[in-house]
């Protein structure tokens, strides 16, 4: 944990009246396939918890207990990890996205009414980080800005876009991947007004960086705004990130090489080790895995032999993925 997430965890949150907080979950997760034709990226157990479950009590934990989920990918696996957050502290309601996904900037513009409020947290459903939300929402009143983007140094330009900022901390534009040098790394959280999303039609698919927000920044110089920040970053973006951030938790937690959810058999002959196992999962009699994925309801027949190698059950049978 950085000394930034080491204060806000010592001395409380530092936020004054709570903004609510937008967690976008509605994506369809195509990188992290095979596992998001099982669950909806937010819900999967990253360490055994579901990451919006981390999410939710990174919130909780900094004063924020008025949560909004927008949904729209297999939706029923998130509100059944989540319910109504009464379980972390906190308040859940919904925003069905139905029937074509939204998009970062459609999805917020939907949410307006349920949210009730004129700014507001915006959070990616698949990212977790340690920043302190009272510095984000402190210098955001304190700019006027429309979007404040939490900012990182940008250590792998080859894989994820950046963000340009000038020398007063306003945004110039978006680098993307590939050509991203120099640039910021956004954290996945944002503190927002409203305003910024009023422009949208409602029920209008609309992107927020490549849409919205580069229109503000050509209309209005220094309505989006970036602060940076010393703070943890870590994401799922595919198969590879997902088993790397599982694993960096599981150590960090002290659970062992292997996780396991809940009603999991394991034969007493079976072999399992440096793996992550979902809800439901059996393992028949002197079966191998080692360093497997195996989600929901997997029964993993007797004898079986696998490494390194997503495990997905369906109507045809299981089915392996190498990674």
């Amino acid at each position: 944990m950085t000394d930034e997430g080491r204060r806000t965890k010592d001395q409380g949150p530092r936020l004054g009246p709570r903004p609510p907080a937008l967690v976008l979950a509605a994506g369809l997760g195509v990188r992290l396939r095979p596992l998001t034709q099982v669950r909806a990226k937010p819900a999967i157990p990253v360490a055994g918890k579901p990451i919006v479950r981390r999410i939710i009590g990174w919130l909780s934990a900094q004063g924020i207990t008025d949560i909004v989920i927008n949904l729209h990918h297999l939706p029923h696996t998130l509100t059944a990890v989540v319910g109504d957050g009464s379980d972390l502290g906190v308040r859940v309601r919904y925003s069905w996205e139905m029937p074509q996904v939204l998009g970062s900037a459609g999805g917020p513009r939907r949410a307006l009414d349920l949210l009730g409020a004129e700014q507001f947290l915006l959070v990616n459903g698949d990212t977790l980080t340690d920043v302190d939300l009272g510095r984000l929402a402190a210098a955001h009143t304190a700019s006027g800005a429309l979007v404040t983007l939490a900012l990182a140094a940008n250590h792998a330009p080859d894989r994820y876009g950046g963000v340009r900022l000038d020398d007063d901390g306003r945004v110039t534009g978006f680098a993307s991947r590939g050509v991203a040098a120099g640039s910021r790394h956004f954290l996945g959280v944002q503190m927002v007004s409203a305003a910024a999303f009023r422009s949208v039609p409602v029920d209008t698919p609309a992107n927020s960086i490549g849409g919205i927000y580069d229109q503000l920044i050509a209309s209005a110089p220094g309505s989006v705004r970036g602060l940076n920040y010393d703070a943890r970053f870590s994401d799922v973006g595919t198969v590879s990130d997902y088993w790397t951030t599982s694993e960096a938790l599981m150590r960090a937690e002290g659970l062992g090489d292997t996780v396991c959810g809940g009603g999991v058999h394991l034969d007493r002959s079976a072999r399992v080790t440096r793996s992550i196992l979902w809800d439901g999962v059996s393992v028949g009699a002197g079966s191998a895995l080692d360093e497997c994925i195996v989600t929901d309801g997997v029964h993993v027949p007797p004898g079986s032999d696998y490494r390194r190698a997503v495990l997905v059950g369906g109507p045809d049978g299981l089915t392996a993925t190498q990674f």
